[in-house]
């Protein structure tokens, strides 16, 4: 039985976007909000909209918000009643969920038993073949020997998928097809999980080839009432993580929905589950298989909300004070179909590399359906110390076509300046036919070439009309007046001359933009059998060119514009006239992406190697990422070793020619 427990003021022991959303809902119910943070966070919006706000100190999670002691002693300090700890960071840590308990805090959570058995993927598989829920074959590699282990890996059938027992969100994870690769990837798989969770277990899983990942999102409460709110889908995943979800899935009939949503309710029940949980599955040919448990809110729980048109964080609240879910949740509806796209810092041409910095500019436009839960805003800057996502972008649409049209759209008229972003990634995937066709799976972005489709979305052609906006904005400080030009900025004519000429660096090369004004204001740009200017201001023209209409919207910051027009966004960097000649580097030098740890060093100086070859294995960023050699040649110099901590562009390798 029970008992409520009402809370009043909420320490929200987690960052960015998941802390904004929280305190929006607490806004709702009219509880106050303490706010814990980093040195880095010091400025961010989630600690701005709090109530309260208790310094952590320190940068990395681990000075930070993975001290649960220094948590806990926040929420005394400021009297906060409860704990909510969002997602990732200490979320699914049970030592934690009980040090809060004993503190005499409203946890908002499930149990810490149910936090450490469903933590456990092995535990997790043998409670769910108990409870009669549908698993893959699986092998603990614990105390095995290498010739154990491959012939456990035998037994399964290579391709097999090396797992950290304690994993999540892709860390840990390697897929091996053969036996001579699976010594390296066990022993990468344990570095990871040792690093991302503090325990090196791992185990071999059946790996199934393309199926699709679904998930279904269960609550429980205290009073015995579980269910399920339906599914989502989130195949569409880079390196093992999901950048793409939805719901409902479009794979999943009706009996199999049901199917799928009993399977999960069972496996909340199988640990008294109390509170908000996701049950993962992979799904293939009609046939489901238990992937894991996830013991707290997903990051993808929005679509959820938008089919429901519950407030899932409210009804975490409602449980952890003792009330008993709601009639609404208990005979949920749907309506229509959601669709979430993550946008990282990231870099997709350079194998998804996160990017950090200042973000000059981010905006979303106001759409009907479109929701946006965003961990940063104008001139946030984007710390190497976290992860690198940015918001969660969210499109509702009576039907799946519509909702991927409106995301689509969203995602490519916004102004997202200073920082590159998997943006055009996004709105490729999200108009690419098997995608709207429904046909996807955890391999697309296998099949399909990621930096093919991370490519511009605006063609040379669109650049190079967006090149003519940037020159002409650079130059306007006034309006034009009836045709002609009230007052002439600087570098502007009104007698025939040779044309301006402004060269800029784009995505699809030089663009050199010659213009100039005529008498009556009549404007010529060459390359353009006709040109006219509609208006015009220091940050937006309109341009008809060759008989096309279009609005641009100028930003600039330094010598780079960002133009965002009808067809897309575009970066543009102005090229100086009479450029200064650098001293060149030696183009076997290997240079640190991003601020990070070297891990490990493959190689040794006198080491022949191609191009291509792994040098360097860095962590950065919450990931791993694996440096190779930009030529064939003969490792001359190393500058770094295993430990070394390492700044963006520092030298680590050079490769001389062999």
């Amino acid at each position: 039985m029970s008992t409520t427990q009402r809370i009043t003021k909420l320490l929200i022991a987690n960052r960015s976007e998941i802390a904004r959303r929280v305190i929006a809902t607490c806004r709702r119910m009219g509880i106050a909000t303490v706010a814990v943070y980093s040195d880095p966070d010091r400025t961010a919006p989630f600690v701005n909209e709090a109530d309260e706000g208790v310094a952590l100190g320190g940068a990395a999670p681990a000075e930070s918000y993975l001290r649960g002691e220094a948590i806990i002693e926040a929420a005394r300090r400021v009297g906060a009643d409860a704990v909510h700890p969002g997602y990732g960071f200490l979320a699914e840590n049970a030592a934690f969920a009980r040090a809060v308990i004993a503190a005499g805090l409203v946890w908002v959570g499930p149990s810490p038993e149910a936090i450490e058995t469903m933590g456990s993927k092995l535990v997790s598989k043998h409670l769910m073949n108990e409870a009669g829920v549908p698993t893959l074959s699986s092998t603990d590699l614990t105390g095995l020997s290498e010739e154990e282990a491959s012939s456990a890996a035998s037994d399964l059938g290579y391709p097999v998928l090396v797992k950290a027992s304690a994993g999540g969100g892709g860390k840990g994870m390697q897929i091996v097809s053969d036996a001579e690769a699976l010594t390296e990837a066990v022993a990468a798989a344990r570095r990871q999980a040792g690093a991302a969770f503090g325990d090196e277990t791992v185990f071999l899983e059946q790996y199934l080839e393309a199926p699709r990942h679904i998930e279904i999102q269960v609550f429980g409460d205290a009073h015995g009432t579980t269910v399920s709110l339906f599914e989502r889908e989130c195949s569409i995943q880079r390196r093992h993580q999901k950048i793409i979800e939805e719901a409902p899935s479009a794979a999943l009939d009706e009996a199999t929905r049901t199917r799928m949503g009993e399977a999960a309710v069972s496996a909340a029940r199988a640990v008294d589950y109390v509170g908000a949980g996701t049950v993962e599955f992979l799904y293939q040919g009609s046939q489901f298989h238990f992937l894991e448990m996830n013991t707290r809110l997903q990051v993808e729980h929005p679509v959820t909300e938008m089919i429901t048109g519950l407030d899932l964080v409210r009804l975490q609240l409602l449980v952890a004070m003792g009330e008993p879910l709601p009639e609404e949740a208990t005979e949920p509806f749907r309506d229509g179909h959601s669709i979430e796209a993550r946008l990282y810092a990231e870099d997709v041409e350079a194998d998804f590399l996160p990017v950090s910095g200042k973000l000059d500019r981010v905006d979303f436009p106001a759409y009907a359906g479109l929701r946006v839960d965003s961990g940063v805003e104008s001139g946030t800057e984007v710390s190497v110390h976290y992860d690198p996502m940015l918001a969660k972008v969210v499109a509702w649409g009576p039907t799946r076509p519509e909702a991927a049209s409106l995301l689509a759209r969203a995602l490519e008229r916004a102004k997202i300046h200073g920082l590159v972003t998997n943006r055009d990634l996004l709105v490729r995937v999200l108009r690419h036919p098997e995608f709207v066709a429904g046909a996807i799976d955890t391999d697309f972005l296998t099949r399909h070439d990621p930096a093919a489709l991370g490519r511009p979305l605006v063609d040379a052609a669109g650049e190079r009309m967006a090149a003519v906006a940037a020159a002409l904005t650079s130059q306007a400080s006034h309006r034009l007046a009836s045709g002609v030009l009230a007052t002439i900025p600087s570098g502007w004519r009104n007698v025939p001359s040779q044309p301006q000429l402004v060269s800029y660096s784009g995505r699809h090369g030089v663009v050199d933009v010659g213009y100039r004004f005529r008498r009556g204001g009549t404007l010529e740009v060459t390359g353009f059998e006709s040109a006219r200017l509609i208006d015009i201001s220091p940050d937006r023209v309109g341009l008809e060119l060759d008989g096309v209409l279009g609005w641009y919207d100028v930003a600039s910051t330094g010598d780079v514009a960002y133009v965002d027009g009808p067809s897309g966004p575009v970066r543009l960097t102005r090229l100086a006239r009479f450029p200064t000649t650098e001293a060149a580097e030696d183009p076997g030098s290997l240079h640190a992406p991003m601020p990070g740890k070297v891990i490990r060093v493959a190689v040794a100086e006198g080491d022949k190697v191609g191009e291509g070859q792994e040098l360097v294995v860095m962590e950065a960023m919450k990931m791993e990422h694996t440096l190779r050699s930009p030529r064939a040649g003969i490792v001359g110099t190393l500058h770094a070793k295993a430990g070394d901590q390492v700044a963006a562009d520092d030298v680590l390798v050079v490769v001389t020619e062999s």
